[in-house]
């Protein structure tokens, strides 16, 4: 009798033990456990990383770019818009930046160029400061979106072995985007998918934070995954934007639109040779153009203008005679072929489309799209046409096609 007390005894020691034991084990897949991870990001005063940062549009099979960038981040209470300072540098060459913000503006540095554009806001007739926060804040402004608002969402949270993966989806009439804040930003006119505006974020058990974050929108795609992280070691009252900038850049203040007066300055002059890829690889020159007047339209796949005027351009493909007419678009924004199959596919356009580089974007002083260039049969530089608005931009392009034709 008394050995079985004993092993009955024994019996709720374990038991109790056990309870125990799951009481305390994590409950990665819960609300809570968002929360402290919040807790975790709000304790961290800076931070130094790598980042590696991939842009696609819905569709694509590759990513248009890829970007390696170091990242210095400072948490700002003061700044009530963003709530950060930070500072992108270059990967292969840490003392060169290639964005900065610190509270009052933003910077952004044209390495290629040597020059540099300060934007106070000033210009910006917007509720919010268009700069995408660093990533820490950033995924803090998207967990606490997904814990607290009111918004039509769902939301997916995955314990996986070795850290926690949250999926948000919001089905809301705008996307919602993250300046600091949550903003409810009108639908991408030019846009490729549905509505939904969608979060990834990947958190790494080993330490309770976010390692990667992927945006996904009707109009593009973004994919940020960040390694090496070094918390708490800088002090923000140390940090001072234009102890980053570069001895012997230009430094331009913001415009909205953009500087045109580079390319105006090309009229009347030998138009810059080219040798690009064509979507399938083949290399294609400005020599391969024989006609009498020749139309280069500088282009982005993440240019809305530039798609509405898709149409226009394959009407014109066959409107003229080659002998007298011919044109090729050049794509300045992405960095491999594979995203122009993928363009040309969606939009079903088969003119010739190439892949730019900087020396042609230096060259043509590109700096805005779209942009159309008209040559005459001695490849002289006549016209230069700045951004397209359906209809009138038709009517003067082909004004002045017919009209250097007659010449």
């Amino acid at each position: 009798m008394m050995l079985q007390i004993q092993r009955n005894t024994l019996l709720l020691v374990i038991a109790t033990i056990a309870v125990l034991l799951n009481g305390c084990k994590e409950d990665y897949s819960s609300t809570r456990y968002l929360e402290k991870v919040i807790v975790n990001l709000e304790s961290i005063k800076s931070a130094t990383y790598k980042e590696t940062v991939e842009n696609w549009f819905p569709g694509d099979t590759a990513p248009l770019g890829i970007q390696y960038r170091l990242a210095k981040e400072y948490d700002n209470p003061e700044d009530l818009t963003i709530g950060s300072k930070f500072i992108y540098l270059d990967y292969n060459n840490p003392s060169l930046p290639v964005f900065c913000y610190d509270g009052q503006m933003r910077a952004l540095i044209y390495l290629d160029e040597k020059r540099m554009v300060l934007d106070s806001f000033k210009l910006n007739k917007r509720p919010f400061r268009p700069v995408t926060p660093p990533f820490l804040n950033y995924t803090e402004s998207v967990l606490r979106y997904a814990l607290e608002t009111d918004d039509s969402i769902s939301l997916q949270i995955d314990d996986r072995e070795d850290e926690v993966y949250l999926k948000l989806l919001v089905y809301e009439e705008q996307q919602v985007e993250f300046f600091g804040k949550p903003y409810h930003v009108p639908i991408n006119p030019y846009s490729f998918g549905d509505n939904t505006s969608q979060y990834e974020v990947w958190i790494s058990k080993s330490n309770n934070l976010p390692y990667k974050v992927r945006r996904a929108m009707s109009h593009d795609i973004s994919v940020v995954i960040c390694e090496d992280f070094v918390f708490n070691s800088l002090n923000i009252a140390e940090f001072n934007a234009s102890d980053y900038f570069p001895e012997g850049f230009k430094i331009q203040n913001y415009s909205i639109g953009g500087s045109t007066r580079g390319s105006k300055k090309l009229i009347g002059i030998n138009a810059p040779d080219w040798t690009l890829q064509t979507a399938d690889k083949t290399l294609f020159s400005l020599d391969d153009l024989k006609s009498k007047v020749v139309m280069i339209q500088f282009t982005s796949v993440s240019c809305g203008p530039c798609k509405v005027s898709i149409p226009f351009l394959k009407e014109l493909s066959t409107s003229y005679n080659k002998e007298d007419f011919d044109f090729v678009a050049i794509e300045c924004a992405t960095k491999n072929t594979n995203a122009l199959k993928s363009y040309m596919e969606r939009n079903d356009f088969e003119y010739k489309f190439l892949l730019s580089n900087k020396e042609v974007r230096k060259n043509y002083a590109i700096r805005s799209f779209p942009v159309f260039y008209f040559l005459n049969e001695d490849r002289i530089i006549e016209e230069v046409i700045y951004g397209y608005g359906e209809g009138s931009t038709d009517e003067k392009i082909t004004s002045l096609i017919d009209e250097m034709i007659d010449i």
